[in-house]
């Protein structure tokens, strides 16, 4: 059964084009046109995807995901008009996915979002189901990188895609200093438009969800981060 992604923004023209290159891929579309309709369709149709203005009228952009946030993991990837960092790490802090700067390449938005539905895990398993030797652990805490679940002592902890990633690339190379660019090429990909100021974002998550893990992730200054 094909995915079905909902693009939501004020400009009709923005959603036509969007969508006909998303069907021409074989998603489903739907679409909203303010913030109210969105929000009540991504809670009550639970689309695979949320393309998202930030511009909106009724609810903006930022208050549909912290609204969404606080009921659903749908992945979120924000548009913007401008080229406005600021607009990009709020968005990212309320927990988007991934952002574009509008006018985008639609063949781009394509491109992103099979990206992030390919590392959707859909259908995780239970950490207690999962073979022992499918764990990479350090000392409490506790990664199954194929089911993408994460432990500290007993305790199962609810991450986002990017901070998965983020951490699992960490703990794989503990020790390793990774720069914020590396970090941005590896976890995000090397076509990701973002800045370094993303990496920050994600490990201030990371080190809020992860307390009382006793591997830590340390700031390296003036490089970077690492695992230790």
């Amino acid at each position: 059964m094909p995915d079905t992604i909902l693009l939501v923004d004020d400009e009709q023209h923005i959603i036509d084009l969007a969508s006909m290159y998303l069907e021409q891929d074989g998603f489903v579309t739907q679409s909203a046109t303010d913030g109210l309709t969105a929000l009540q369709r991504i809670l009550s149709e639970k689309p695979a995807l949320v393309v998202l203005d930030l511009m909106l009228p009724g609810l903006d952009g930022w208050e549909v995901c912290r609204r969404v946030r606080a009921q659903s993991d749908v992945p979120i990837i924000m548009l913007t008009a401008r080229n406005d960092d600021i607009d990009k790490i709020v968005g990212l802090e309320l927990g988007a996915d991934d952002y574009m700067t509008k006018p985008f390449n639609p063949r781009e938005l394509v491109a992103r979002v099979k990206v992030i539905l390919r590392r959707v895990d859909k259908k995780p398993a239970s950490a207690t189901s999962l073979p022992a030797d499918a764990a990479l652990r350090l000392d409490n805490l506790v990664i199954y990188p194929e089911r993408r679940v994460v432990m500290v002592d007993d305790r199962a902890v609810d991450l986002r895609m990017k901070e998965f990633d983020l951490l699992l690339t960490l703990a794989e190379n503990r020790g390793i200093v990774f720069s914020r660019e590396k970090l941005l090429d590896v976890v995000w990909g090397f076509d990701f438009a973002g800045e370094t100021r993303t990496v920050d974002v994600h490990v201030a998550h990371l080190r809020h969800k992860l307390q009382g893990m006793r591997p830590q992730i340390e700031t390296v200054w003036g490089v970077g981060y690492k695992l230790e």
